[in-house]
């Protein structure tokens, strides 16, 4: 089989990571509801405070507290109590010390491919955080580059290609995000392999679109070692 370049996601594609954020969301849409929310009203404001804090502080775990924190104070207005506060930053804390839990079946599928093909680990998300994900992970001893960007496009695509000079029609996207990884991946001229998660972040889903390159959907990592 002829080498390929396979860029590959990290958080819910490599390791677990949203499922840690939605049990916290439901524990505080859970708290809200004392003060007669709906569920998904308040899940709603929360989305929306993420996405403009996205956009002026990046992704990461302080950025998803900052929403909560910001959230909870909106809804509950005279009504919000500091103790309420220090305990959103308790569980933010605790979201920080968090340990990558590798997925099953990805360090034998990573030691397949990396004797095949070149791997490159691309992650979004805040440096320093996704770096220690990534040393705690030990999974950067497979991949030949380690790519950490702060928004995942067609533009960020196109620099990466550049920047690694892949031949778009031998290079893929490996990841569980139609938004992030799939969709800007094929507009960028690349292959894609969309590999869904139960817990996918709900701002990361998304129709996922065709376009010029390949398109493959596996059930679990491990099903690469079939196509690669």
């Amino acid at each position: 089989m002829p080498r390929e370049t396979l860029l590959i996601d990290a958080d819910d594609t490599l390791w677990e990571n949203n499922v840690y954020f939605e049990q916290v969301i439901d524990e505080f849409l859970t708290f809200l509801e004392r003060y007669d929310y709906p569920r998904d009203y308040s899940r709603h404001i929360l989305n929306e405070t993420e996405r403009r804090n996205i956009r002026q502080h990046g992704y990461g775990v302080r950025s998803f507290g900052r929403s909560l924190e910001e959230t909870y104070i909106n809804l509950a207005g005279q009504r919000a109590d500091r103790t309420r506060v220090e305990e959103i930053h308790l569980r933010v804390k605790e979201l920080e010390g968090l340990q990558p839990q590798v997925l099953d079946g990805v360090i034998e599928t990573l030691d397949y491919l990396s004797d095949r093909h070149r791997l490159i680990l691309l992650t979004k998300g805040e440096a320093a955080e996704q770096a220690a994900k990534v040393e705690q992970s030990g999974l950067q001893i497979h991949f030949d580059a380690i790519e950490i960007v702060p928004e995942k496009n067609a533009a960020t695509y196109r620099a990466i290609v550049n920047r690694h000079h892949v031949v778009k029609s031998r290079g893929w996207m490996v990841g569980n995000s139609p938004r992030s990884d799939i969709n800007p991946a094929i507009e960028a001229g690349l292959n894609a392999v969309f590999i869904p998660h139960p817990s996918t972040w709900e701002l990361e889903h998304d129709e996922v679109r065709s376009g010029a390159g390949r398109l493959l959907i596996l059930s679990k990592f491990r099903d690469l070692r079939e196509h690669f």
